[in-house]
């Protein structure tokens, strides 16, 4: 098939071999003319040196032509045009950045979750099952090993013998935490995947106890007397911990499931370096408790 930017020419090189093709025909008639009759009319057509050159200067300008035409089709012209210029390398870097690329490297190194559940007690004697939630954001160093800071609270309840030494009627346990914890994934590939964590870092213990007591509540429309446990005393200390635990978690959405949003489920093991406490917290009754205070805390929740 010919390709339509030659057509053009192929027009121009009919158009031009016809003319000439006529051209030459005229002076073949005109020479014959010539040699029957000798005598020269004045009626028929003269051929100048003027026209001559103006058809030599067709002819050539014609074969430069054909010269031009033939130089394109032919394999060695065809190798001889000039190839696709191709992107510079700051082309190349402003089209991946326009892709958004980078963006999604940038959010990929931040690491978040949230979760929280039950908190199960190992020491008995110092505090009662409850409830804990956390909190962590940090960096995913490679798709197998992350660094998070976590914040942890705990609500437990205290145990019937260290209520009744006190003479409250009742009481809890509020544990805080900030820690530094390392997960490492086991199967980083895996949309099923396992990994360990652990770390340590500051905790907050306070114990409370409480005894019912009137107070007057207001919402919009009504203001009265209830009664509400209030905290008539409690003892609080300040120190480090550790924790130690393992899960597994899941990869949620992602045609390849490489999403980064993953459910995991995990326990830990915990162990707060509370000293030994032996009080009478606001005038209550005198208290004992030992020195530790351990528990395992299972969560359930998303991460990032």
């Amino acid at each position: 098939m010919i390709s339509p930017s030659i057509r053009p020419l192929l027009r121009r090189v009919s158009l031009y071999g016809s003319f000439f093709l006529l051209l030459a025909i005229l002076r073949l008639n005109a020479s014959a003319s010539a040699e029957t009759s000798p005598v020269t009319d004045a009626t028929q057509p003269t051929f100048d040196s003027s026209s001559a050159w103006s058809s030599s200067s067709e002819i050539s300008a014609n074969d430069a032509a054909a010269a031009e035409l033939s130089e394109a089709v032919s394999p060695e012209g065809a190798r001889s045009l000039p190839s696709a210029p191709t992107p510079s390398s700051s082309a190349a870097g402003q089209e991946n950045r326009g892709g958004g690329g980078w963006r999604h490297s940038i959010a990929s190194k931040y690491a978040l979750e949230l979760g929280g559940g039950a908190s199960a007690p190992i020491n008995t004697s110092y505090i009662t099952w409850g409830g804990q939630f956390t909190v962590g954001a940090g960096i995913n160093f490679s798709d197998r090993f992350a660094l998070l800071a976590e914040y942890g609270f705990s609500d437990n309840k205290l145990p019937g013998y260290l209520i009744a030494e006190t003479g409250a009627n009742g009481g809890h346990s509020h544990i805080w935490s900030l820690t530094l914890d390392p997960v490492v994934s086991l199967f980083p590939k895996s949309s099923n995947d396992v990994y360990i964590t652990g770390g340590g870092g500051f905790y907050r213990k306070v114990t409370s106890f409480t005894d019912p007591q009137q107070a007057e509540y207001c919402d919009y429309y009504y203001c009265g007397i209830v009664t509400v446990n209030s905290v008539v005393g409690h003892y609080s200390s300040n120190q480090g911990g550790i924790n130690i635990g393992a899960g597994y978690q899941h990869r949620m959405g992602g045609m390849y499931h490489d999403s980064k949003m993953k459910f995991f489920v995990e326990a830990r093991y915990e162990d707060v370096f509370t000293p030994a406490v032996t009080t009478q917290p606001n005038g209550l009754g005198t208290s004992t408790v030992g020195n530790g205070t351990r528990l395992i805390p299972v969560s359930a929740g998303i991460r990032w």
